[in-house]
């Protein structure tokens, strides 16, 4: 536990949630307990049901990743669309080392709904059995197969969006510089939501969270050791697996990007964006007071999530053209 204590105040309506997880006691983060967090929490077979109720459908297709060896992408989609229209790449989260890529798909229901896009989930591989740069090679690998067959899979080639949440966040970032320096896959926009982009530990925000709400600073060195090994925080790390480290942000898409103020990626998602904004890059920032990383997830019926989720609905309905007032 850190001596430096002061730190934002949690939002109010918050609070309890974090009671309730600290009187569980603290969560250790060890190699043993990976298997389990890399484990959906129902069956492919039930995802599927769930999905085919809400009228979308999903199917498998392995692609060539990093190296040439097989990944798999997760194609999602509204039950008998036709045409081409926006493709919405997703990254999951889980600090490089944990998560699933069916994980979490409830949160583009929204999308898929409203916007009718395709949404491919990248499976990458997770350290520390495969660490950098396997991850971040993976995620674009996956993109440039998604570009190439855009039209097969309904996408049109010039409305990719690359999306991305915590690790998910700091992995798309690498990829759309990947994609940027390999003049790869062009992209319409990026969505970086309390992205993981600095392994160097060195801000404020890394200080203030530790041992305290959700994802702190145990948790990410964890993470960044497992993914850099003993290159974590030395000048042997590149931009990509660690986009803060980016001197050179221009001709980069579109973004919304954002974070709590009680988080312990706040102070390098602020500066990621001012880079942005240094580079004539057109980005959107928020960081949405009290709230801890994953807040909208773990708690979407709060206001200060509700607020976050319209914000970025907006944003979304904006810049693919569709105005709902």
């Amino acid at each position: 536990m850190s001596e430096v204590t002061t730190r934002p105040p949690f939002n109010p309506e918050l609070v309890p949630f974090l009671d309730a997880l600290a009187a569980r006691g603290p969560v250790t983060i060890t190699p043993e307990v990976l298997p389990h967090m890399r484990q959906l929490d129902v069956t492919e077979a039930e995802l599927d049901a769930r999905l085919h109720a809400r009228g979308y459908e999903r199917r498998r297709i392995t692609v060539p990743g990093h190296r040439g060896d097989p990944i798999d992408l997760a194609v999602i989609q509204r039950i008998g669309r036709t045409g081409a229209t926006t493709g919405v790449y997703t990254i999951h989260g889980g600090g490089m080392v944990f998560g699933h890529h069916l994980g979490n798909l409830d949160s583009y229901d929204e999308w898929l709904l409203v916007h009718d896009v395709v949404l491919v989930s990248v499976d990458y591989r997770l350290a520390p059995e495969y660490p950098d740069p396997y991850p971040v090679e993976d995620c674009y690998a996956g993109l440039v197969w998604v570009s190439e067959h855009a039209e097969e899979l309904g996408i049109d080639p010039d409305r990719i969006v690359i999306a991305g949440q915590s690790a998910g966040g700091g992995l798309a970032a690498g990829t759309a510089l990947l994609a940027r320096d390999r003049r790869g896959p062009s992209l319409l926009a990026q969505i970086l939501v309390s992205p993981m982009l600095d392994d160097r530990d060195e801000t404020v925000s890394t200080v203030q969270i530790d041992g305290v709400g959700v994802a702190d600073r145990q948790l990410t060195r964890f993470g960044w050791d497992a993914y850099l090994g003993s290159r974590r925080a030395t000048d042997d790390v590149s931009v990509y697996a660690a986009p803060a480290r980016a001197t050179d942000l221009a001709r980069l898409p579109r973004t919304y990007i954002d974070c709590g103020s009680a988080e312990v990626f706040r102070d390098e998602t602020v500066a990621f964006a001012s880079g942005l904004w240094a580079a004539g890059v057109d980005a959107e920032l928020h960081v949405w007071p009290g709230a801890f990383h994953g807040f909208t997830s773990m708690l979407p019926d709060a206001t200060i999530s509700r607020t976050a989720t319209a914000a970025l609905a907006g944003w979304t309905s904006r810049t693919l053209g569709v105005d709902h007032g």
